[in-house]
C-alpha cells in the first residue's frame, strides 16, 4: 500500500474508525449480556457476529474464504487457526458461519463489560499460569457446549511475529476427549492490516483457508504428537 494512502487514511482511522469500534464494542457487549442472560449463549452469538461484521466494514476489511466445502457451519469443531493479528478474531467470528466459543486467558474476564459479555457468550476462561487448572476449565466447559458450538484455540498460545510457532497440546487433547474433529484454518495477510503490538491499522483483504477436518481418536502421547505435527504442517503449508 502506497505511502500517500497510508497518510490519507490516518485522519479517518482516528476520527471515524477507532471511536466507531469502541462504540460498536460497548453497545454489542451490553446487548450480549442482556441476550445471554435472558436466553442462552448461542442466541447472543448472533450479536457477536454482527459486532465482527461491523468491525470489518468500518476499517474496511474484505474477507475471502477458500474451502467452504470442507465444513458444515451447523456442526461443532475444535477450530485451530494460526494467529498473527487481533484482526483474526472478528474475521473468524464474523465470516465462518460457525457458532464460536473462544478459549481466553483468565485476565480478560476482569475487563468491565467485555469480560461479562464473553462469559455470557459461553467463552472458556483458562488460567494460563496453571496448566492443570486450564485443563480442568476446558474439561468442565465440554459439558456446557451446545450441539452446534465450536471452540476456537489459538494453538500457538500467542500471536506469532514470524513463522508459525509450535502448537500447545490443549486444543488437541480437548478434541480427543470430546470426540470433536479439529478444523484447521490458515489465516493470511491479517498482519498487514494490524501488525502485532501496534495501532497501525490499515484496510486490506484477509484470506481464510479452511482445511478438511482432522479426527483425533483416543491415542498414545506419541500418536497425538504425530497428529499435532500433521495439523501444524497443514496450516503452515498454506501460509
Amino acid at each position: 500500500m502506497n505511502t500517500l494512502f497510508k497518510i490519507a487514511y490516518q485522519p479517518y482511522k482516528w476520527i471515524i474508525v477507532i471511536p466507531a469500534m469502541i462504540l460498536n464494542t460497548l453497545v454489542m457487549a451490553l446487548s450480549c449480556i442482556v441476550v445471554g442472560a435472558v436466553f442462552n449463549p448461542d442466541k447472543a452469538d448472533t450479536l457477536a457476529v454482527t459486532w465482527a461484521r461491523i468491525f470489518c466494514a468500518i476499517v474496511p476489511i474484505q474477507v475471502r474464504i477458500q474451502g467452504r466445502q470442507n465444513y458444515d457451519p451447523t456442526s461443532s469443531y475444535v477450530v485451530v487457526p494460526n494467529h498473527k493479528s487481533m484482526v483474526d478474531i472478528p474475521v473468524l467470528h464474523g465470516f465462518t458461519g460457525l457458532t464460536i466459543k473462544w478459549v481466553m486467558k483468565m485476565e480478560l474476564k476482569k475487563i468491565p463489560v467485555f469480560g461479562t459479555a464473553c462469559n455470557l457468550l459461553g467463552c472458556i476462561y483458562v488460567n494460563r499460569s496453571n496448566g492443570q487448572a486450564a485443563v480442568e476449565s476446558i474439561k468442565a466447559a465440554k459439558n456446557t457446549l451446545s450441539d452446534r458450538a465450536s471452540v476456537v484455540f489459538f494453538a500457538e498460545g500467542t500471536r506469532s511475529r514470524g513463522d508459525l510457532l509450535p502448537f500447545k497440546k490443549g486444543a488437541f487433547v480437548f478434541a480427543m476427549t470430546s470426540g470433536l474433529p479439529v478444523l484447521p484454518i490458515t489465516i493470511k495477510n491479517s498482519e498487514h492490516i494490524l501488525p502485532s503490538d501496534t495501532l497501525d491499522l490499515m484496510p486490506g483483504t484477509v484470506d481464510l483457508i479452511i482445511h478438511p477436518p482432522v479426527h483425533i481418536p483416543t491415542c498414545t502421547k506419541a500418536e497425538l504428537n504425530d497428529k499435532i505435527d500433521q495439523i501444524h504442517r497443514i496450516i503452515a503449508g498454506a501460509l
